[in-house]
């Protein structure tokens, strides 16, 4: 006997062997059969979906959920459009403080909006002496006030108070990390809006780590929501190379550094478990950090990688040897360059062809580049509402000539490169159906058009948040395509995105997502 019978729906299965059904049978979580060969199985429940279109569960596959969580919680400065309404929150926020030797953080930094950055000193007008940390929105930079400079080694580097990529680690790492059931609630909350729009599995992109590390034991904070019952989706999690330390193990093994107990890529379960190893090589569009081979338009410099090349190599080099998926973040063609030098060398050196390394974000990609990314198999997972939200703002700093190489679709797929949909929630919105859209129109929200010749299929973009993200976190055998075997996890979806006018996709109501063939409730 059947679990569940869905039926009535237009099932997009996304496998080309059986692209379309109407019914689809479950049993222990899994799907048994399609059409036919369930139809006439007794079932425990039978759901008539009245018409629906359902698809594979969609998978973001670079996605913070802590973060995210905790964003929701903390006082925010968006959208302030002059620095004496960011100070304003400021105090007030302060005001609410009430201990003299406590952290204020907020958020929802964004110097664009300002015309520049804030000061150190015009925080400590407003600060009353309490260590004040504004986070940017990109997650690459903050602003701290004199209290926190002070606590500072003099070699940190600092521009009036703010603290880019490296030097805001060091800053971050000086706050009290946070308790495992913060991050638990944190996460729970994240992944809920998540399975909202139809997200039944993710990555989260940086655990551990100096950049975007919570906790010295936040895995135990994801294993803790899970235990409560608060994971309503399935959570691969990238650990941050810099958690990585030195061992001792015969040279055969080929892992100079590891976690402790040697855990890696490929440890943990259906529900949560360890992804890729997350290497960062430079920083982001947003906070002009990403580093580029020419300057960004207008201004005098390249951004900035995250170490020296070498130190960058190694550390990749050492990551493929010891048997981890890299995740290779990469924003600018400078960067980018180096990735792909650094995972040639490691295929060089110990070649493995299934690795399905990935360079995270891509954002932007010469022409030379894309043939590599074949050659090396690297799969290229994007953020197109990175464009949709910030295309103006990005097309004008990278110029009228690379503005067309900003987060491509269709040079990638036309070079044979896997293209993997992501969100980097909560740097911009995460709605799939929203990305989807804009990887066929390229439009952003003034309605400015950026690359128009990297517009894609409606297909190929669904492609990229299904099948593509469960290649990109190996699970292609359980997920990313609505075929006997594979989890039942579903969404359901109240238009064909296929057949409803591009501009529309982005509003299709999401009506219920099925994990583990269950319908997700509130």
């Amino acid at each position: 006997m059947l679990s569940t019978r869905l039926t009535n729906a237009r099932f997009l299965t996304m496998d080309p062997a059986h692209p379309v059904a109407h019914d689809v049978g479950i049993w222990r979580g899994r799907i048994v059969g399609l059409d036919d060969a369930v139809t006439s199985l007794p079932a425990r429940e039978v759901v008539d979906l009245q018409g629906a279109t359902v698809l594979p569960g969609f998978i973001d596959s670079h996605v913070h959920l802590a973060w995210t969580g905790l964003k929701a919680r903390t006082p925010s400065v968006a959208p302030c459009a002059r620095v004496e309404d960011v100070l304003a929150v400021v105090a007030d926020t302060v005001a609410r403080q009430p201990s003299p030797d406590a952290w204020v953080a907020l958020a929802g930094y964004d110097q664009r909006a300002l015309g520049r950055h804030l000061t150190a000193a015009e925080l400590d007008r407003v600060s009353q002496g309490r260590k004040v940390f504004m986070l940017h929105d990109s997650g690459h930079g903050c602003v701290v006030n004199s209290a926190v400079l002070d606590l500072l080694p003099a070699d940190v580097p600092h521009e009036n108070g703010f603290l880019a990529e490296g030097a805001m680690g060091a800053a971050r790492a000086l706050r009290p990390p946070h308790t495992q059931q913060e991050l638990a609630d944190a996460i729970a909350h994240a992944a809920r809006t998540c399975r909202a729009e139809g997200i039944t599995a993710c990555a989260e992109a940086g655990i551990g780590g100096s950049l975007f590390g919570h906790s010295p034991a936040e895995l135990a904070a994801y294993q803790l929501a899970r235990e409560q019952g608060q994971l309503p989706l399935r959570v691969q999690l990238m650990v941050a190379a810099d958690a990585l330390h030195p061992v001792a193990l015969p040279d055969a093994d080929h892992t100079p550094r590891a976690l402790d107990l040697g855990l890696r890529t490929g440890f943990g379960d259906d529900w949560l478990s360890i992804g890729a190893l997350k290497v960062y090589t430079d920083g982001g569009m947003m906070a002009r950090t990403a580093a580029l081979t020419a300057p960004y338009h207008g201004m005098d410099h390249t951004g900035q990688l995250q170490d020296d090349p070498e130190a960058l190599t190694d550390t990749i080099v050492a990551g493929h040897l010891a048997g981890w998926q890299l995740a290779v973040h990469a924003i600018g063609d400078r960067a980018a360059d180096v990735a792909l030098d650094a995972l040639e060398q490691a295929q060089r050196a110990q070649p493995r062809p299934a690795a399905r390394h990935r360079i995270e974000h891509a954002g932007l990609i010469r022409p030379d580049q894309l043939a590599r990314f074949a050659r090396l198999g690297v799969s290229a997972v994007v953020q197109p509402n990175f464009l949709r939200y910030f295309g103006d703002d990005y097309a004008a700093i990278m110029g009228e000539e690379r503005a067309p190489w900003l987060y491509r679709g269709r040079g990638f797929l036309d070079h044979g490169v896997t293209l993997v949909g992501s969100s980097d929630r909560p740097v911009t919105d995460g709605a799939p159906l929203r990305a989807i859209q804009f990887m066929v129109e390229r439009a952003s929200e003034s309605g400015q058009v950026i690359g128009p010749d990297e517009g894609i299929t409606v297909d190929e973009a669904l492609r990229a948040y299904t099948v593509g993200g469960a290649f990109a976190c190996h699970w292609d055998d359980s997920a990313g395509t609505l075929t006997p075997g594979k989890r039942a996890d579903l969404v359901v979806l109240g238009d064909d995105p296929r057949g409803v006018s591009t501009s529309r996709i982005g509003d299709i109501e999401v009506v219920t997502t099925y994990v583990d063939g269950r319908a997700a409730t509130a």
